[in-house]
């Protein structure tokens, strides 16, 4: 059988790579992990980390500006890679990863052992090189380095003092979101202690000094630190090094480490560039609970009291845990809807209940259909859904029908659906806000407010029944996180595509040549909370917009209106002339096309070709309302009402 190896092998050889990279994640996605051939780039650890290994190499040689000639959209991660040990290891698997993803990776590797060098003059070429990220591999020597021939454990609790002091700054300076690790000890040190009294103490220090290391990321305001803990990576792969490589080429960290550690750096990197996926879809029968419904009832299914039925219940309450921390939770499954519903509601065994989920669709109808309606219903991509089914067959059709969505192979063994589950790391996220936990209740409310729609005679008396408010006003200092992710993550409604990491955002509204706004809304349903961010340059007189982003759960209320209302009307209020704006066109953001002209901007020039930017202005003569239907509860400045405008 054909894999996706093989096949890059032959595209290679063919001398069109770079033309095909686009059909690289999906190739890559054949590789097998331990569910075997078709399990899918997700489904294993060291297996699919290897293969990810073998496609960097593969890929090594591709000409980036050849790839960006073909495919243009394609996000590029500029990774700078620095260490105390010798690190270049890591740039094929990192390559395979990234590539999984959609993402072409531009490297930048520092010399060995110069890592204070690197990330701390701005002069040196990591730094020119202005990285997305900045991975800082340590190991047992970054410690050991600084203790005397002879030691003992409080000699290295003092060099782990001062190795802490030193990862602390770094993270106040380097370029661009900086990666440490947690640090391995090898028996070859701890065992160098003879009596089992010191060798306890040197376990305690070293596992105090990882601690603290984590929590690094505790006092990290600006959301420009990560670290990786290794433990659980080191739990489920091989040997942390190979003592003859450890000695004589100065690699302390083992390859299949390393390729683990590459898989956890393309997750956060996928996550920097606003590919969350944001709804896990289930399956039911053989993957939620062990039966099928529709032939055995709901008697005869299962998620506790036997050895299979436990395993499909650790499986239930880890896709529990997942939707606590925000992700949305829906069904796809070929079954009828009555009993399914019935069996949610009322089977004893389950820990997931029906209102879990913000979509079911319980049908006969094609599961790739299935996915595009809750993708739709949800008012999301497909490239935001993932889909986790027993079924080869059922995931075969989605890959073909429903291309964008990441598939979770899961089979007979319901022993491994955690780990299949787990192993892509597909919500994984830098940081966790509230908004985030409140994400499933709020598609619920959506819910409620599709009823009220349906129940109203037109689209504007929705909206007045609706009771908008929004507030556009200085982002508080715990909503730079969340704003962070909006900017990432919103497609639709991102005027000129991309986004900002956090550190960038507070930098820009701490500058008083910026502006920087946030948008809340609420209705009578609820707080919506943070959804919306407007980001400008004043400059000679004139406010230049450089990107209005909006979430998609608020879409086609007035929101945006007002919001631009109300900021056209305060930049008046200031003195200035006009207010410029850019649309940039990106693959999702067309329904948001319109909507400078929509405001009374007029376009600048005679406009380009197809797809290219188009400039536009505001002479602020005559702004537009805030919608009629809309109440503003605070203005930039603080300025609070209770009055529609």
């Amino acid at each position: 059988m054909t894999t996706g190896l093989d096949r890059l092998r032959e595209l290679r050889a063919q001398g069109v790579l770079e033309m095909a990279y686009d059909q690289v994640p999906g190739l890559l996605a054949q590789e097998s992990g331990p569910g075997g051939p078709g399990a899918g780039a997700g489904s294993g650890t060291s297996g699919g980390a290897v293969s990810a290994a073998a496609a960097g190499r593969l890929l090594g040689g591709l000409d980036a500006e050849a790839v960006l000639a073909h495919h243009p959209r394609t996000p590029v991660m500029t990774v700078a890679v620095t260490g105390q040990s010798t690190v270049g290891h890591v740039i094929d698997p990192l390559r395979g990863e990234l590539a999984r993803h959609g993402l072409l990776l531009k490297p930048v590797l520092g010399e060995h052992g110069t890592y204070l060098r690197d990330l701390t003059d701005p002069g040196s070429e990591l730094w020119t090189a202005r990285p997305d990220l900045t991975l800082c591999l340590l190991d047992a020597e970054t410690v050991f380095a600084q203790v005397p021939a002879v030691w003992r454990p409080e000699d290295v609790e003092r060099a782990a003092e001062e190795v802490l002091d030193r990862c602390a700054a770094l993270a106040e300076g380097a370029p661009g979101t900086l990666v440490l690790n947690t640090v391995p000890l090898p028996r070859g040190h701890s065992h160098q202690l003879i009596d089992h009294r010191s060798r306890a103490l040197l376990g305690a220090v070293w596992r105090e000094f990882n601690a603290r290391l984590l929590r690094l990321t505790e006092s990290d305001h600006g959301g420009r630190l990560v670290v990786i803990d290794l433990d659980p990576l080191i739990g489920e792969g091989g040997p942390v090094t190979d003592p003859r490589l450890a000695r004589h080429a100065k690699v302390r960290l083992g390859a299949e480490l390393l390729a683990a550690y590459a898989r956890e750096v393309g997750h956060l990197a996928r996550a920097l560039a606003g590919r969350v996926r944001k709804c896990l879809v289930l399956d039911l029968d053989n993957t939620l609970w062990d039966g099928v419904l529709g032939e055995e009832g709901p008697e005869g299914i299962a998620a506790a009291g036997t050895l299979r039925g436990e395993a499909f219940g650790a499986f239930q309450k880890c896709v529990k845990q997942l939707g606590s921390q925000g992700v949305l939770l829906a069904v796809s499954s070929k079954n009828d809807e009555g009993p399914v519903l019935r069996t949610l509601n009322g089977h004893p065994d389950l820990v997931l209940r029906e209102r879990d989920f913000v979509r079911i669709n319980a049908n006969w109808e094609p599961k790739d259909a299935n996915l595009a309606d809750i993708a739709r219903e949800l008012d999301l991509g497909t490239d935001a859904l993932v889909f986790a089914d027993d079924s080869p067959a059922e995931r075969a059709q989605v890959r073909h029908g429903a291309p964008g969505v990441a598939v979770v192979a899961l089979d007979e063994e319901p022993a491994l659906h955690v780990t299949r589950l787990l192993a892509d790391g597909w919500f994984d996220t830098p940081r966790l806000t509230d908004e985030d936990r409140a994400r499933p209740g709020e598609y619920h409310r959506q819910r409620e407010r599709r009823e009220l729609h349906a129940g109203s005679g037109s689209h504007e008396q929705f909206l007045r029944a609706l009771e908008v408010r929004v507030a556009l006003a200085e982002p508080r200092p715990h909503e730079f996180a969340r704003m962070s992710q909006l900017t990432l993550r919103t497609n639709q409604f991102n005027l000129a595509g991309g986004g900002h990491p956090e550190s960038e955002l507070r930098a820009m509204a701490a500058d008083p040549a910026r502006l920087l706004l946030a948008a809340r809304s609420a209705d009578r349903f609820g707080d919506n909370g943070l959804v919306g961010a407007v980001l400008g340059t004043f400059a000679e007189g004139v406010l230049h917009l450089d990107n209005i982003w909006l979430s998609c759960r608020v879409l086609a209320r007035g929101v945006e209106q007002a919001c631009l209302a109300v900021l056209l009307d305060r930049v008046r209020a200031l003195g200035l002339s006009g207010v410029s704006a850019r649309y940039v066109p990106t693959a999702r953001n067309h329904r948001a096309r319109e909507f400078y002209p929509s405001c009374g901007f007029t376009p600048v020039g005679t406009g380009g070709p197809a797809g290219a930017a188009v400039e536009f202005h505001h002479d602020l003569a005559r702004v537009p309302d805030v919608p009629a239907h809309v109440r503003i509860t605070e203005t930039p400045g603080g300025r609070g009402t209770d009055e529609p405008r």
